[in-house]
């Protein structure tokens, strides 16, 4: 049985959710404030979180980055706001994806069970180690790239953010984002070296790199890797 954790101050909300995922055979937790948010997912692995935007005590925000300190469990973020800054700032917190209220419950769900699906392949493909998609190739235990069956040379870094946007397809990441899981916090270079590591990579792996199949760009944003 898969298990769902609600977090919204609005307990009518929280109610209708938990009524309508539980038909689906879904196990339901529900939280009202941040902190009881937090604590909740430090005890329990959940299969999605519905997080609210806006919480006592804590923010969904500030939840959200405190689970990713812990925990890879997919986050949708509600947020009442329609603000693409507010659904882009969810993103880079961490979270998986994103539903602005009102909504649908049908939609909700539609949107539990795609994250599901998808962290299923997830896992499936980091127990194998082994990416693939259309003519592209990753063997992450070898670090081996091949296009067309032909071994591509990158270096550690291209291997790295390559490896990083493969196995999160559609989860646009932020030039600074990248910048510091690849480089780490401490690199005293700019985000200017992740748009040329990018490039390179573009060159090296897709066909036509001013027409990219596997690495897009989200103008404004950053980059992710196309599902």
């Amino acid at each position: 049985m898969k298990k769902i954790l609600v977090v919204d101050d609005e307990k009518l909300i929280v109610k209708g959710i938990k009524f309508s995922l539980m038909q689906d055979d879904m196990e339901v937790d529900c939280a009202y404030d941040g902190e009881e948010a937090l604590e909740m997912a430090k005890k329990t692995e959940y299969d999605v979180v519905l997080l609210d935007v806006m919480l006592p005590k804590m923010d969904g925000f500030e939840v959200c980055q405190l689970i990713r300190e812990f925990s890879n469990m997919p986050i949708i973020m509600l947020t009442a706001k329609g603000d693409d800054m507010d659904k882009i700032l969810g993103l880079e917190y961490g979270a998986d994806d994103y539903i602005t209220k009102p909504f649908n419950i049908l939609e909700v769900k539609a949107r539990i069970k795609a994250i599901m699906r998808r962290s299923s392949r997830k896992v499936v493909e980091e127990e194998k180690k082994v990416f693939e998609k259309d003519a592209l190739k990753i063997d992450c235990d070898a670090r081996r790239v091949f296009v067309d069956q032909k071994e591509i040379k990158l270096t550690a870094k291209e291997f790295d953010l390559l490896e990083l946007l493969a196995f999160h397809p559609n989860k646009v990441y932020s030039r600074e984002n990248l910048l510091n899981i690849v480089w780490g916090y401490d690199y005293p270079g700019d985000v200017r070296t992740v748009d040329v590591h990018i490039r390179r990579l573009r060159e090296k792996i897709e066909n036509n790199p001013g027409d990219p199949v596997y690495i897009h760009t989200k103008w404004g944003v950053g980059y992710y890797f196309q599902d």
